[in-house]
């Protein structure tokens, strides 16, 4: 589970662990779970990581550390965009603090690439973080689906990383007492897949406008949906795509009109 990605935000993605459990209202119809139900069963990736129910396929909360990927970094020559566990949780509770060091020791070696750390677990990212190095090269995010998940941001901003970032997806309701400082990149999205719940076009653009007005990249992944390709990816006529450290084109750069 290490390629070339499909993710509108990254380029390729690196899973050292494997399999997850669910922690807030956000896993209920996680993309990676139903995934990785169609990649388990003998001599697959997923063995024994998840399992079918009457409402679909569901972590059991076991987790495989992936020793046999651990080092693949570092065979990428050209530098690329990795997100980091894409199909996992790095700070998930059964991960040792050792194997997180390992991670970790990856990525700085692989200095030549970003890494994007992405995380619900903000607790235990916080109280890890100081035993960790903290490369330039390591960006870490969390993931945020309401206002009810506030706090894992405000942990976000005890740790010492290069770029911090918010994945505000999938956005199942409004963020209106979101703050930004600290923050240098935000990431919004609406869910998507079977039983995919709505968001509404104004939770979107009050992220956006946050975005604006304090200069903080902003990066609209998707509308969502059951059907997720004919909603598409603009918001009021446009997409955004900016993206820490990599130019944004002039004619993204004027504000919209608000």
């Amino acid at each position: 589970m290490s390629s070339n990605s499909s993710i509108e935000w990254t380029e390729s993605t690196w899973n050292p662990t494997r399999g997850c459990s669910r922690v807030s209202p956000g896993c209920v119809h996680c993309y990676a779970e139903r995934f990785a139900h169609r990649l388990s069963g003998p001599g697959l990736p997923y063995e024994a990581l998840t399992k079918s129910t009457s409402k679909g396929p569901r972590w059991t909360g076991k987790l495989m550390l992936a020793h046999d990927v651990l080092a693949l970094p570092l065979s990428w020559k050209k530098a690329r965009l990795i997100f980091v566990n894409s199909m996992s949780d790095l700070f998930h509770e059964r991960v040792p603090l050792d194997y997180i060091k390992q991670v970790f020791d990856v990525m700085e070696r692989a200095h030549w690439h970003r890494f994007q750390v992405l995380t619900k677990r903000s607790e235990r990212l916080c109280e890890l973080a100081r035993k960790l190095p903290w490369p330039k090269n390591v960006w870490i995010g969390v993931s945020v689906e309401s206002d009810e998940y506030l706090d894992r941001v405000d942990h976000l901003r005890e740790v010492p990383g290069a770029v911090r970032f918010l994945s505000l997806e999938p956005l199942i309701g409004p963020l209106d007492q979101l703050r930004l400082d600290g923050i240098g990149w935000v990431i919004v999205g609406g869910e998507s897949g079977p039983g995919a719940r709505r968001m509404e076009p104004s939770w979107a653009r009050d992220i956006r406008d946050k975005c604006l007005d304090l200069g903080v990249p902003f990066f609209f992944k998707q509308w969502g949906g059951v059907r997720k390709g004919p909603a598409g990816r603009e918001l009021d006529g446009r997409t955004w795509d900016e993206i820490p450290d990599r130019p944004v084109p002039q004619a993204q750069m004027s504000l919209v009109a608000r």
